[in-house]
C-alpha cells in the first residue's frame, strides 16, 4: 500500500501528516509526504523553476525535512517502522497532489482541514475540497 499526505507547515497539516504516519504503519504501507510550491512554479526536466528564486525551494525543503521529523517521531511514539518518502511538487496544491497520487498509485490521500492559506481559500475556495474533487482515490481530511 502507498499513503499520500500533503504539508504547508501548518498545525493543521502536522496533524495530517501524524494521522497518515498512524494509518501507514497499521497498514504497513509507504508513506510519501508532499510539499506544494506555488504559485508559477514550474518542473522543468525535474528541476523547480520559482520566480522566487532558490529561497522558495529551500523553504519547501525545510517544510518536508519538519514534516519527516514529525512523522519518524509519530512512528517512534507508537512503536511501529514506516516506509517515509518526501516529495517537492510545484503548481496548484489540489491539482498536484491528485496528479502525484495517481503518478505514483497512492491508495489514500491525507490532508490537513485547512492550512496556511486559511484566508485565501475562504474566498476561492479550500484546497482539501479541492483534492476530494480531483482525487480518484479515497480523501480523509483531518481536523
Amino acid at each position: 500500500m502507498r499513503y499520500l499526505t500533503a504539508t504547508d507547515g501548518s498545525e493543521e497539516s502536522d496533524a495530517a501528516v501524524e494521522y497518515a504516519t498512524r494509518q501507514a504503519a497499521a497498514f504497513d504501507a509507504t508513506l510519501e509526504i508532499a510539499h506544494v510550491l506555488e504559485p508559477k512554479t514550474e518542473l522543468i526536466e525535474g528541476e523547480v523553476v520559482l520566480p522566487g528564486g532558490e529561497r522558495a525551494a529551500q523553504l519547501g525543503e525545510q517544510t518536508l525535512d519538519q514534516a519527516r521529523r514529525l512523522a519518524a517521531s509519530t512512528v517512534e511514539a507508537e512503536d511501529e517502522s514506516v516506509r517515509i518518502e518526501t516529495e517537492l511538487l510545484a503548481g496548484r496544491p489540489a491539482n498536484a497532489i491528485a496528479e502525484r497520487a495517481r503518478e505514483t498509485g497512492a491508495d489514500a490521500i491525507f490532508v490537513g482541514h485547512r492550512g496556511l492559506s486559511e484566508e485565501r481559500e475562504r474566498v476561492v475556495g479550500s484546497v482539501a475540497k479541492s483534492v476530494l474533487d480531483r482525487a480518484d482515490v479515497p480523501v480523509t481530511v483531518v481536523r
